[in-house]
């Protein structure tokens, strides 16, 4: 068997999917598996990007990358929300994200999401922050379910 570094491709992918997906199977767990990617535009340029994952019961934002020119307009709230909406209802219990030190955490507090804990390094700018934010079922007042993020 030779183990060797090589760029994912259409043969890689679909090896990936049919094991992930026979894993949850055989596991007796729902993957629900879905890849995301929402971009904002100005005039046909990107200002940010989010890009992530949902599966089980999770959604995992991977990536949110906004413009230098862009930043501190709001786009990184609003990419934020947009994974959030389109989510809703969908099953998932929660939405998960890691960022370091010096890109992000105070942004995802002010979003409401929950710091978990934090993987301290030597240098602070390079400790990671893990953030949670548990969608969850609530009643009505009609007696209806609803879903909250």
């Amino acid at each position: 068997m030779e183990i060797k570094r090589v760029s994912e491709n259409d043969r890689i992918d679909e090896f990936t999917d049919i094991e992930f997906s026979n894993y949850a199977h055989d596991c007796d767990v729902a993957l629900n598996y879905e890849e995301f990617c929402f971009v904002a535009e100005d005039e046909g340029n990107i200002a940010g990007v989010i890009i992530g994952r949902a599966y089980y019961n999770e959604i995992h934002i991977g990536d949110l990358i906004v413009g230098k020119g862009y930043r501190r307009d709001g786009i990184g709230s609003k990419l934020v929300a947009a994974v959030e909406e389109a989510y809703k209802g969908k099953g998932y219990e929660k939405i998960a994200l890691t960022t370091f030190g010096f890109q992000a955490p105070e942004f995802y507090k002010k979003l409401g999401y929950e710091l978990e804990f934090v993987r301290e390094d030597k240098d602070p700018k390079l400790s990671k922050y893990f953030y949670l934010k548990r969608i969850y079922m609530g009643v009505t007042t009609d007696g209806t379910e609803e879903i909250r993020l």
